[in-house]
């Protein structure tokens, strides 16, 4: 995601900004990882004797969209109707944020198992399409995560202006 906009989305306020994440990163996930799931199970399918063959992906997509449904709806119901109020909770935020580290994780894993995304030379349309769906997905999730954590999860009126003392967080 680019600075600028990041930068765009500091002036809109909490509500814009958690209705936007819900409608363009929310329902676009549970919508693309099964279409994915489903893409990688046919190639894991017909390519299994192929040494290229990302084997497990279709798990691995299971296994996270449960993740990230659980994760979502905790901010969903608990913590953005609390941002649109103007409460900031450092425990449910950085609970939020410890599990973007681990969506990240689960992403390197994808990248690792298949070759950074890149198909094998001849490789079928479903599989290129299947990987065309899965850089979208890791630059979704990338951007999703990077919105909430540096803007959404960033409470304005306490982020030193310039020339002020700098806090780590911990004290919040």
């Amino acid at each position: 995601m680019s600075q600028e906009i990041v930068n765009q989305w500091r002036d809109k306020s909490n509500t814009e900004l958690v209705q936007y994440v819900v409608e363009r990163f929310h329902q676009r996930h549970r919508a693309q990882i099964p279409e994915l799931k489903q893409l990688a199970l046919k190639v894991e399918q017909v390519h299994d004797d192929h040494p290229q063959v990302p084997a497990g992906l279709a798990e691995h997509l299971d296994s996270m969209l449960h993740e990230l449904e659980s994760h979502m709806m905790k901010e969903e119901q608990i913590l953005f109707p609390m941002l649109v109020r103007g409460i900031y909770p450092s425990g449910p935020i950085s609970v939020m944020e410890e599990e973007h580290v681990q969506h990240d994780q689960e992403l390197q894993h994808i990248l690792a198992i298949t070759n950074d995304l890149t198909p094998p030379e001849g490789a079928c349309g479903t599989w290129q399409e299947l990987y065309r769906g899965l850089r979208e997905l890791v630059q979704d999730l990338n951007d999703h995560i990077e919105l909430e954590n540096t803007v959404l999860f960033v409470d304005s009126d306490t982020v030193p202006k310039h020339g002020e003392d700098f806090c780590c967080g911990s004290c919040q």
